[in-house]
Order: structure tokens, then sequence, then C-alpha cells
């Protein structure tokens, strides 16, 4: 068996990460990058590697799931979602629901509760905030709602007064309010089962481009069924629908990436 297939199988086993819904470059270049960093030279010296260290697996997942984000990441989607969807949505309702899929560290899902908190001020809103990553490691630290400062730099200062506490240790901790908004749980998206039905928004970003072709369209397939009618998918800026799914969905602002469900 080639070294490198063996290896896929053992990741899928102990690290928990079905290797098969990514493209295979993308896998290869992570695996090779722990490589260089373990000083491993070959993918059977690094097979062994992995099966004998602990911490190795959780870095290998945290290396294939690519935990990065930040508060407000690209602004321009979200001043969309503040000043368009949003308001949309409570011309109709009070209640809204909002899934985050791959959320890793909760930057995204805090900054969905700092919008539905601005507008409690003028709006009446109820905003439940579905969480969820394939890493619990991260959704650990999500709950915490801890974050350095670099994290909050798309956000002015008076949005991090209203919305966090300036800890002793410099680091800033996301208020009661927001957190009583959101659930945060593990969730696989390759599962095909959403983490919620009948939604009002599902926002995944920036996950789909390690997807193969037929998982992308299984990913949206999914998220179509768990949005109720009219319901907006908010997409990553790099990342696109498939010919498959794209009748899905109508552009509500296709600069921005996001659509509703027909």
């Amino acid at each position: 068996m080639d070294d490198f297939v063996a290896l896929n199988r053992t990741i899928e086993r102990v690290v928990g990460i079905k290797t098969s819904n990514y493209k295979e470059d993308y896998i290869r270049r992570r695996v090779l990058s722990r490589m260089r960093i373990s000083g491993n030279d070959s993918f059977a010296d690094y097979h062994k590697y992995l099966l004998s260290e602990e911490e190795e697996k959780d870095r290998l997942r945290n290396a294939l799931t690519i935990n990065v984000t930040e508060f407000l990441r690209d602004p321009e989607v979200f001043s969309v979602v503040r000043t368009q969807v949003l308001p949309e949505i409570l011309e109709k309702k009070t209640r809204v629901r909002i899934w985050c899929a791959g959320c890793a560290t909760g930057e995204e899902a805090y900054t969905y509760a700092m919008l539905a908190r601005d507008l409690s001020f003028t709006h009446e809103i109820d905003c439940t905030i579905y969480a969820t990553d394939i890493d619990r490691k991260v959704l650990e630290r999500a709950r915490e709602g801890v974050y350095d400062a670099r994290a909050l730099k798309n956000l002015k200062e008076r949005e991090i007064q209203k919305h966090f506490f300036h800890r002793d240790d410099g680091k800033y901790e996301a208020k009661p309010e927001l957190k009583a908004m959101i659930r945060f749980s593990y969730h696989d998206l390759m599962s095909n089962i959403p983490a919620a039905r009948f939604l009002d928004i599902v926002s995944c970003r920036n996950v789909t481009i390690y997807f193969n072709e037929a998982q992308k369209t299984d990913l949206v397939r999914m998220i179509h069924d768990a949005l109720r009618m009219d319901g907006y998918y908010v997409m990553g800026k790099t990342e696109y629908l498939g010919r498959d799914v794209e009748a899905l969905f109508a552009p509500f602002d296709p600069i921005q990436k996001v659509y509703t469900k027909k």
C-alpha cells in the first residue's frame, strides 16, 4: 500500500478527519508542513510518529482544519448583514436563528451576536446562534470567549467597550449577553445532517475551498435543506456555487457572496 494512502487511513481513524472530503493536494501540503516541523523525512516515518505522539494528533487536526479567523472578517459582508439581511428578517419576525458552520475559535459567531445585540436597542429580537466545528479544542476556546487584541483589530473602540471586558491580563472577554446567544457544539459538516433546521441565516465561510467538488455540492444541498424558505446563505469571498446547486439559490448580494434560498 502507498505510504501516503496508509497515512490517510490512519488520519481518518485516529485524528477524526475524513481526508477523502478534501483535495489531496491540500492534505499533502498540510502533512508535509507537519513533517518538516516534527523532523520526519518520509510519510512512513511521520505515520509512526503520529501513532506514537498523542499531542501530534491535535497538532495535525489543527493544521488540517485551519482555525484562523477574526472579528468582522471581511467587514463589507457584515455591513450587508447588518444593514440589509437582519432588518429584512426582522420585518417579518422577531426570532432569528443563525448557524455559523465551521466557527473555529468563535470570532464569527460573536460577530453575529454583536450585530444582533446592536439591533436589540431599536428592534425586538430574540437571536439564537448555533456555532459548530469539528475541532473540540477550539470549541472550548470559543466558549471561553477570550481573545487577544489582534483578533479585534476590525472593531472600533466603542464597539470593543460595548461588547467586551478588558481583562487584567490584557485580553478581551465577550460580555455575558453575547455568550448567552450562542450555542457552541461539535458538528461534522460532512455528516450531511445540519446542526439545526428552519434557519434564517447559514454562515459557512472559507470552509469549502478545501473540499473536493462532490463534497462542496453535498454541503450546499445540506445548507439549502437547513434554511427556511427565503433564508440567507453567506459564503466566503473566494467560494462559489457549483453548477449542480446554483439553481437552489438566488443572488442577494453576489459581490459579497450572500444568497437566498429558492
